[in-house]
């Protein structure tokens, strides 16, 4: 009965037409087959009804302005992580599951926020304390595994149908999403998530809940209730004479440090997950979606934003590369200038926020066929960027997070290369490893002269030549399978020798004209 839940032809069915939709909208096709795309309305009705894993996954495709027209943009957009409360009765069970006895004082039965992987509700640990307690939805790991599967088989279906790059790109947002939407659902790993970040941003001026590890579990996490105004609420803050301007160079420096710095970052900073105190203190909640930056994409996000700043196109294309979010064996002088005119949009202050997205827009229109990609690694960290770009225009029309972000950032280039706060520090450390860096030059040299030395090749350069060998060794392959074809039909009958000759002919040629 559960597999029928978990694997009903309804929702099947709906899978098959939201991730058809999405297909056809990449691929700029009208249909398949007999099959049109869903309309944005409808495409939006699906995932929600889909819930966890399909509502997760369109907000990550949401970042990919390149994919989708802008009315199926707008719509995935409006997408927020709401739905229906668990019935009383299974909300109990969950509660029974985490708890033997009820360790509250006492706990409110109906929920205060109520998301796709759990709600929250309100208790209290004695007559003042009060807590957050987030119970897990009944059921939602299943249902995300069984989600997962069904994604991947039907990606399996659709993947022939897409080019090189956007195939990658795909299969990559489809890996990070299922990674990290496994460990969303595990209250455990938010509840270390919560943990890290309390220890290693305790000196940020920003506030996060205290967790109760003893009465937190799987099913259940316990903290402390945080009371704030939503950031995105403009009139309380303004009631209570909130001056938004500095939290927004909080929260621009914050995320400054986490992307940039030390590379851990909160992945998820909506406005119902951002609060502002009553005394103007910024606090972070929900830590289900937190994710680490490799140190070589921290340093190509740290390079790309100074050659943004700096209008060097061609060093903006080529720290691209060094991310991933461009192939590596992508044209420099065709990408630079589409960047430059890109820039050109963004910089016009006499434009508004509508003008500079249909003019981008139409930019992007002309780009489709340009070898973009999005490596799993740069998901999250376009997500987080669109998301906070969008928070500071809520309160400065044309806010540039670019132009607020370098002179924090350059501020900190030393710390986010890996230098100690002080220039002592870094010397002693840098005179530690000498005796190390001389002995891997000595190595490097006695490789050199014994002709043994390997050649490293980063992740991008390996997947050019990925593709180029496995454009050269097709028709090889083929070639020689045809020739061994007409082999085995001569030695299985000799009658057959007309249909030997055509596979060997067609072998040979095969061989011969491989760039065919």
């Amino acid at each position: 009965m559960e597999i029928l839940r978990l694997y009903s032809p309804v929702r099947v069915w709906r899978v098959f037409g939201v991730l058809l939709t999405l297909y056809l909208l990449i691929r700029k096709r009208e249909k398949f087959l007999f099959l049109s795309p869903l309309s944005p309305e409808k495409l939006l009705r699906y995932i929600t009804l889909l819930g966890a894993s399909f509502i997760k996954l369109a907000q990550v495709l949401a970042t990919r302005n390149d994919f989708f027209p802008p009315p199926y943009l707008a719509k995935l957009k409006m997408l927020h992580d709401e739905l229906p409360p668990m019935d009383a009765k299974m909300m109990q069970k969950v509660f029974d599951r985490a708890y033997d006895t009820d360790p509250f004082y006492r706990f409110e039965k109906d929920p205060i926020a109520s998301a796709s992987i759990g709600q929250v509700h309100v208790a209290w640990m004695d007559e003042t304390t009060k807590v957050a307690v987030k119970l897990r939805r009944d059921g939602i790991e299943k249902q995300v595994k069984a989600d997962i599967r069904i994604l991947t088989s039907f990606n399996a279906l659709f993947r022939p149908l897409f080019s090189h790059y956007t195939k990658h790109s795909i299969e990559a947002v489809i890996n990070e999403f299922s990674s990290m939407i496994l460990k969303e659902v595990s209250l455990n790993q938010e509840r270390a998530n919560l943990q890290k970040f309390y220890e290693t941003y305790a000196d940020m001026d920003v506030r996060f809940p205290t967790a109760y590890e003893s009465l937190s579990c799987d099913d259940a996490l316990v903290m402390s209730f945080e009371e704030g105004f939503r950031f995105d609420d403009a009139k309380a803050l303004k009631a209570h004479n909130i001056d938004i301007i500095p939290l927004i160079r909080t929260l621009v420096v914050f995320y400054t440090e986490q992307m940039l710095v030390r590379g851990f970052f909160h992945a998820d900073p909506h406005p119902g997950n951002l609060l502002v105190s009553k005394e103007g203190r910024l606090i972070l909640l929900d830590f289900g979606m937190v994710k680490r930056v490799p140190n070589d994409i921290r340093i190509a996000i740290i390079e790309l934003i100074k050659a943004a700043n700096e209008q060097d196109y061609e060093r903006y294309v080529s720290a691209s590369k060094r991310m991933g979010t461009v192939a590596y064996d992508a044209p420099t002088a065709e990408l630079a200038e589409f960047t430059e005119r890109m820039f050109a949009i963004f910089n016009n202050d006499a434009l508004d926020s509508a003008s500079m997205q249909d003019l981008a827009f139409e930019v992007l229109e002309q780009t489709r066929n340009l070898p973009f990609k999005l490596p799993q690694e740069a998901i999250y960290i376009l997500r987080v960027s669109a998301i906070i770009e969008g928070l500071g225009t809520t309160y400065i029309e044309n806010f540039n997070g670019i132009k607020d972000i370098l002179p924090i950032l350059q501020d900190n280039i030393p710390r986010a290369l890996g230098a100690k706060e002080s220039i002592v520090e870094t010397i002693i450390d840098e005179f530690k490893t000498l005796p190390l860096d001389v002995r891997a030059f000595r190595n490097a040299i006695f490789r050199i002269s014994e002709e043994n030395l390997s050649v490293e090749l980063s992740k991008p350069q390996l997947e050019v030549l990925e593709k180029s060998l496995r454009e050269s060794l097709s028709p090889v392959l083929t070639g020689i399978v045809l020739i061994l074809s007409a082999i085995f039909v001569l030695m299985y009958d000799q009658t057959l020798e007309n249909y030997a000759l055509v596979l060997f002919g067609a072998g040979v040629l095969r061989l011969l004209f491989r760039k065919g």
